[in-house]
Order: structure tokens, then sequence, then C-alpha cells
């Protein structure tokens, strides 16, 4: 049948319809990461102005003002970049949607910063500069401010290039850059920069050897047992219960100092009496819900969903209250020195500053942390509930033995470490038990590098990328704070 001219014209009118809906789409792709860099910038413009609320008018203001946007640009990067560690292997391991991970996240790096985050932050990082080598305040000033800026674009780039860094080490490198600028080497405390360089390597190794350790305890216990069902009712309830306690110990000695001061032995016996406790709740309950199950792993999954993701909330408010200090703590060290004409090692963060800081890092994990939860919970190694639930356990662990050794450790080398061991152990694991190949040398009976290659289990790629930015962390950060302090120094002279 011939078209009549208006059908022909119908036609054609559809046909550009659908090229102006296909140019949408595309102008909404492209546009997308335009929106988050928008409401970053406009978060920090309002920080701004609160800011100028509470500080009045003058040139001190006008210091506050610009201090607290960096202090805003800072927690945005610790939003995107840290808070990956404590979501992204519940999100790898599918026990929670990368929406529902944002969102409790969110709330609980909020809360854990409001309401249990220090009320006095050591603003020389943990000592490693001495305020007496600063010659006058305005020196001081603008090291700190040249601190925040190069730690704050560190973080940045590394999530950019898709590296979870430690940002205790970003502000540890800035702080100590800047004072080396400003007072030279002498007044870098260099023994605990030796202990924080230490713990580059303690870190991660602890926390992959905790977390293999548990991931082999689930394999031999429960896992590779004949009634899987039977084995996860008697154990899981068990390591729920150690969960419960680190995480009880970890919050008491790193999350309520603001509430109340604990020494590590009352911790340690508050983390016994909660790992009791839970444990006497969860057996009956673990019990309930594995009746009618099937004897397989998938069954097993299931039961180690729930505790995954409180593990990963309760990691998200220890995270809060512990590192929001690194980015608000320069910035009460600025504020205190405006304010008062002096500066000091330990100083009083201003209620406004705190919430600048819990906001901050709210912002910085929904507008950008996606990307850093991907690569940390599923491009690294493969993880399922009861892989990601040692990492989470691991990270608990770790901080209490390293408090317990009076060690410095990063959040962020202890999660990914733990990552790590378990990827590793999934391979050494399998090498062990998968017989022999037809291409293994009869000799030595190793397996064919061919064939060694094609299993293996941890992204080497990401592996070498990560392992080199934590390695560059501090000397980066301190040249990049060098370098600005120098500037700053001779504008503002």
């Amino acid at each position: 049948m011939p078209q009549t001219p208006s059908s022909r014209q119908w036609k054609t009118l559809d046909k550009d319809l659908g090229r102006i809906g296909q140019l949408e789409q595309a102008t909404l792709y492209v546009s997308r990461p335009m929106v988050g860099l928008g409401v970053a910038l406009a978060f920090m413009v309002i920080v701004g102005l609160i800011a100028a609320i509470f500080t009045g008018s003058g040139s001190t203001s006008t210091i506050i003002v610009a201090a607290a946007v960096l202090g805003a640009y800072m927690a945005i990067n610790i939003g995107a970049n840290d808070v990956a560690n404590n979501m992204g292997p519940a999100v790898g391991a599918n026990a929670l949607t990368l929406g529902g991970a944002i969102v409790i996240a969110a709330l609980c790096e909020s809360a854990g910063a409001l309401l249990a985050g220090g009320d006095v932050v050591s603003t020389i990082s943990k000592g490693i500069i001495d305020p007496a080598g600063m010659s006058d305040t305005r020196i001081f000033i603008w090291a700190m401010m040249a601190a925040l800026t190069s730690s704050a674009l560190w973080v940045n780039l590394a999530t950019w290039i898709g590296a979870p860094v430690s940002t205790t080490h970003s502000v540890v490198g800035g702080v100590m850059g800047a004072g080396i600028a400003a007072a030279g080497f002498a007044a870098v405390n260099w023994t605990s920069m030796g202990a924080i360089a230490a713990s580059w390597v303690i870190s991660p190794v602890l926390g992959g050897l905790i977390a293999a350790g548990f991931l082999a305890f689930i394999k031999a216990r429960i896992i590779y047992q004949e009634d899987k069902i039977a084995a996860a009712r008697r154990w899981v309830p068990v390591l729920v219960g150690i969960m419960a306690g680190a995480f009880a110990a970890y919050l008491a000695v790193k999350g309520l100092k603001k509430v109340i001061t604990i020494d590590l032995g009352t911790a340690l016996l508050i983390g016994v009496m909660a790992g009791a406790l839970v444990y006497a709740i969860a057996a009956p309950v673990i019990r309930r819900q594995s009746e009618g199950m099937e004897n397989r792993n998938k069954s097993l999954k299931t039961l180690f969903a729930l505790p995954l993701v409180i593990s990963a909330a309760l990691l998200s408010f220890a995270h809060g209250a512990n590192d929001v200090a690194n980015a608000v703590g320069p910035l009460a060290a600025i504020v205190h020195s405006v304010e008062f004409g002096e500066f000091a090692g330990k100083v009083a963060i201003p209620s406004w500053v705190m919430i600048v800081g819990a906001f901050g890092i709210s912002f910085g994990l929904v507008l950008f942390g996606p990307k850093l939860i991907r690569m940390v919970g599923s491009q690294i190694t493969k993880l399922n509930p009861m892989r990601a639930y040692c990492v989470a356990l691991s990270a608990a662990i770790t901080v209490i033995v390293a408090s317990w050794l009076g060690l410095p450790v990063s959040s962020t080398h202890i999660a990914v470490g733990a990552v790590f061991g378990v990827g590793f152990f999934r391979e050494w694991h399998n090498d062990r038990r998968r017989p022999r190949t037809a291409n293994a040398n009869a000799n030595d009976g190793k397996i064919a590098t061919e064939e060694r290659r094609r299993r293996k289990l941890v992204r080497r790629s990401h592996f070498l990328t990560i392992v080199a930015a934590w390695v560059i962390t501090v000397p980066a950060a301190a040249l990049l704070s060098a370098l600005i302090f120098v500037l700053l120094n001779a504008v503002f002279a």
C-alpha cells in the first residue's frame, strides 16, 4: 500500500523525535558528573557563608572562611575515598545494594562524627610537628592551610585514579611538609614518622592475615562439612558474638572519646560482655533462620548477610567518630589561632566545625563514593558474604590489636589489606585443592605458568596501583604542602 504524504510526514516526525530523545539521553550521561561537582561546590560555598556568619567581618574572618571552605573540600574527599573501605565488601558480596550502602553509610558516618567525634583533637597530627618550632601565629596558620589543601588535593587525585589511600597519612604528610618548609627538618618528630611508616606495612599485612585466618576457619568448620547447616548453627553465632565483642571494644577505644575515656583493658572487658550477650541472642535466631534451608553454600550466604550489613554500619559509625578529625583538625587549629592569637598542640573543636566535617563526609560519599565502593567491593577480588564478613571482622580486630601494641595504623590499609588477604588466601587454597593438570611438569609437579596465571583471583593491576599510592602518599602530600606553604607565605608576607 503506497504511503500518503501524511503518513510519510508522521514517520519523519517519529524519527526526528527519536533522535532528540537520544540526544537528551547522551546529554544527561555527559552532564551527570557535572551535577556532583556542582553540588559539591554549592556545599563549599554554603560552608563559607556559615563560617562568615559565625566569625563576623574583617581580615581574620576571611582567613576562617577560606579555611572552612578547604575543610569542607577535605571532608568531601574523605567521604569519596575512605568510606568505600567500610561499605565496599558488603556491596561486592551483594548483601547491600549500592544505594542502600550509601544511605546507611551517610547516616552512620554523620552519627559517628556528631555523637562520638572527639571534641579535642591533636591539630599537629599525632605530634609530627612541634608547635614551638613555628616563629609566629601567621606562619602556623599558613602551615595548617597548606596541610589542609595538599591533603585534600592528594586524596582527590587518589579517588580519581581509583586508589583507596589513608586520609590520616595524607594529613600527616601535609603537616610534615608544611612544618619542614616553615621551621626546617628539626621541627619534625622523626620517631613518630618512623612509626607511621612502619604502619604502611603492619596495617595491611595484619589485616590480611586475620581475614585469611577467619576465612580458613569458615571453610574448614562450615563450608567443607558434610552437614553445612548444622555446622552453621554451631559456629555462625560464635562468629557473630566475636564480631559484636570486637566492635564493642573497637567503639569503646576509638569511637567514644567524646562521651567517656576508656582504657584498653576496660574496653576488652566490655567487648567480652557484649560478645557473650550477642551470642546468646544470635544462637536461637540463627537456628530459626536456618530451618528448612538446603544443605548448600547459598544457604550459608543468607545466614551471613545480615551480620555483614550490621558490621558495615558499625564500621561507618566508628569511622565517622574517629576520622572526622582529619577534615576538621587543621581547620580547628586555624580557628583557634585566629580567635586567640596563639597556637597549641590540642584545641577544642567548635560545634559548627564538627557539623561541616560530618555533612562534608556524607556529601562526598553520596556524590563521589560509588566509584571506590565498586572497586573495593568487586574489582580487587570476588567477594561473597562469608569473605566480606571476614574483611569487616578483621578491620575491627586489627585496630584492637594495634591499640594494644601501641602501633599507629590506618583503617584504609587494614580494610583493603584484608580484601587482598582473602583473595590471596583463595588463590593459595585453590592451588592446594585443585588436582594436577595435564600441563604440569612431571619432574617437579608444579603447575604450568599459563595455568597458574589463569587461576589468579586477585587483580594484580589494582594491587600494584594501590600499594604504589600507599607508599607515595606521605611524601607526595608533604611535597605538595611545602610548595603551597611557600606560595602562601610569599603572597601574603
